[in-house]
């Protein structure tokens, strides 16, 4: 036999061999993937499972400024609690201070003018009080009395004139020191600087921004915002009990304490990846609140919480009796 024909029987039998090899493979059970985290059960025999985001007792306070420019000085920092009316952060106020100063001595000039208006007045009182009782008309022409009383008359005009422009010099300063006082952004109330994305020499924009300049929030006590399906709703009670479990540790659990309900049923925009979710899906929020030193949450994080809900019989849920179009059962 030739060395041809001994490598071609060769070859088929280690094909065969390759071949047996991969079915044996392939026909291995491929074990499944564990989970980086156990999901959260329910401590409840029926109830209703939502996904809540936590934020702050205040809700999240987005803060701007309503008058643009380069930012000049930033007082807070991430962490620190503000008192009411506490100064945030400051605009450049270098053109508007010496704008300032122009206001200041505008209104210098105008009380100025009104002190020389009123000795003017007083000098033309007296020239028409020397001929406006004077018994021998021979004394003074008319001419001169009616030019007398109409320069009186004149002077006055010019007093109340002088007079006016006091006021809106005024005005003007008192605008000017309103503007000043708007470009250092106060805290609204007592709370807790959660967030701050802006540092000096940054340009500040006014309106809404998507990240806003600075975020505050009261979180000495946390509230919890639950989305529940709108399918489920009808099966939502206030009075029940509500349990939510922090994700990434289904262990670490806290009851949650109901605020109050969202009357207006929002389309829902927080979504889980579900293959079973519809992006087309309504859900009414739901506040309930907890307190901070009971789980090692933050704002923002996400929380699986479950509501109990009275049990429904399948036979009453089904003998419900079905509105018509027109209103009538």
């Amino acid at each position: 036999m030739t060395f041809k024909n001994k490598i071609l029987p060769a070859g088929a039998v280690l094909g065969l061999i390759i071949a047996v090899l991969v079915v044996v493979q392939s026909q291995k059970e491929t074990p499944p993937a564990q989970p980086v985290a156990q999901p959260a059960q329910a401590p409840f025999m029926s109830y209703i499972g939502g996904a809540g985001i936590i934020e702050a007792r205040t809700q999240n306070i987005s803060i701007g400024t309503s008058l643009p420019g380069i930012v000049k000085t930033v007082f807070v920092n991430v962490g620190d609690k503000v008192k009411a009316g506490a100064p945030l952060f400051q605009i450049d106020d270098r053109e508007l201070r010496a704008e300032l100063l122009v206001k200041q001595a505008n209104l210098v000039k105008a009380r100025a003018a009104v002190a020389e208006a009123r000795a003017s007045l007083k000098d033309y009182q007296a020239q028409y009080e020397l001929v406006r009782h004077a018994t021998d008309r021979r004394a003074v022409s008319v001419d001169d009395v009616q030019k007398r009383r109409y320069a009186e008359e004149l002077a006055r005009a010019k007093l109340a004139s002088a007079e006016a422009a006091v006021t809106a010099a005024e005005a003007d300063l008192k605008a000017t020191r309103t503007s000043l006082e708007r470009l250092t952004v106060r805290a609204p109330m007592d709370c807790e600087v959660m967030q701050v994305n802006v540092r000096p020499g940054e340009f500040a924009q006014t309106g809404v921004l998507d990240t806003p300049l600075i975020r505050l929030g009261d979180l000495d006590r946390l509230h919890i915002r639950v989305d529940i399906d709108e399918n489920d709703a009808w099966r939502f009670k206030p009075e029940t009990r509500a349990v939510a479990s922090l994700r990434g540790n289904r262990d670490l659990k806290t009851d949650l304490t109901f605020v109050r309900v969202e009357p207006y049923v929002t389309p829902k925009t927080s979504l889980t990846g579900s293959s079973t979710e519809r992006v087309d899906t309504r859900v009414l929020q739901v506040i309930y609140s907890f307190d901070r030193s009971a789980l090692p949450a933050y704002v923002g994080q996400q929380m699986d919480v479950f509501i109990e809900t009275p049990e429904v019989p399948v036979s009453a849920a089904s003998e419900a009796p079905v509105a018509a179009p027109g209103g009538k059962k």
